[in-house]
């Protein structure tokens, strides 16, 4: 699964674990000053709960000085808010990194061009190609 399918999410394969993709991760944002708000680990949730899943990890990060704005614009892109990439592995060991396509939350909630122009330079592109590179 790669490029934008119609579902606004972007995939890149990762030419990393899981574990060493989300600390590429964490490690860029760090260098930029973006707060991981949360990491969420849905295959040890799995199992610990006695279920089986593939090593599968949720960053939730962002900036509120950056998001604010959007989200004064535009209240409803506080629903795609703050920004997430998803470490996965797929049923055959490769490794993705997803995200939300900027263009396409800019579509779903009429964000204004040039609000649109901060949040695409995001950087969210860049950061997912460079943890998964």
């Amino acid at each position: 699964m790669t490029g934008k399918p119609d579902n606004g999410v972007i995939a890149i394969p990762s030419h990393h674990s899981v574990h060493e993709t989300v600390k590429r991760v964490e490690d860029a944002l760090a260098a930029k000053g973006v707060k991981l708000f949360a990491l969420i680990d849905h295959s040890g949730e799995a199992e610990r709960a006695g279920l089986q899943m593939r090593p599968t990890k949720l960053l939730i990060f962002g900036s509120p000085k950056a998001g604010t704005p959007w989200m004064a614009a535009t209240p409803s892109i506080a629903i795609d808010l703050p920004m997430k990439i998803l470490v996965a592995e797929d049923c055959d060991g490769k490794v993705w990194v997803s995200y939300n396509d900027p263009a396409y939350i800019q579509a779903r909630h009429n964000l204004p061009e040039d609000l649109f122009q901060s949040f695409s330079s995001s950087g969210i592109d860049g950061l997912a190609a460079s943890a998964a590179d």
